[in-house]
């Protein structure tokens, strides 16, 4: 008896278990989005807001996946693994396509100069597929290469 018990929980639970992440920020009508606040210019405070590069990049993205934003302030250490438990839903961290994540999270693909990339939970490949869409109509429009340069051209001195 607890096993048929067992099985049927767990048959009920499975399902639950392996939600895709872009119906989870669809229902929550919010992208949960990690930055560092001190960062400039990618994020940092200014008279008590937040803003940036990173700050306005997320932006655009949570208006293209049609959801509002919000912006988690953390630290480099809780950043990565924050994502990878769900805290977050993606990091804004001036990721580079050339950094390795130990296989713990999936990347969108590079964008931009500096060939930058998304960090998100691995396996959710219709979020990936929404972010990704989501980043090339943003630079197909000139949104990106505006944001550049407005954040990221003379400033070189000043990147991390």
């Amino acid at each position: 008896m607890r096993l048929t018990i067992g099985v049927l929980l767990a048959a009920l639970i499975s399902p639950l278990a392996q939600a895709e992440l872009i119906d989870e920020v669809n229902d929550r009508g919010e992208l949960r989005i990690a930055v560092q606040a001190d960062t400039p210019p990618y994020a940092y405070r200014e008279n008590e807001h937040l803003t940036g590069f990173e700050i306005e990049l997320g932006q655009a993205l949570a208006n293209e996946l049609d959801v509002r934003v919000e912006f988690i302030e953390t630290t480099a250490d809780d950043m990565l693994p924050g994502v990878e438990n769900g805290k977050y839903d993606i990091a804004l961290n001036q990721t580079g396509a050339e950094q390795k994540t130990d296989g713990a999270l999936d990347l969108s693909q590079p964008y931009g100069r500096k060939s930058l990339v998304i960090p998100f939970q691995k396996d959710n490949p219709a979020f990936e597929s929404a972010v990704n869409n989501a980043l090339q109509r943003i630079e197909a429009d000139g949104r990106l290469a505006a944001l550049e340069q407005k954040w990221l051209e003379g400033r070189a001195a000043n990147e991390p």
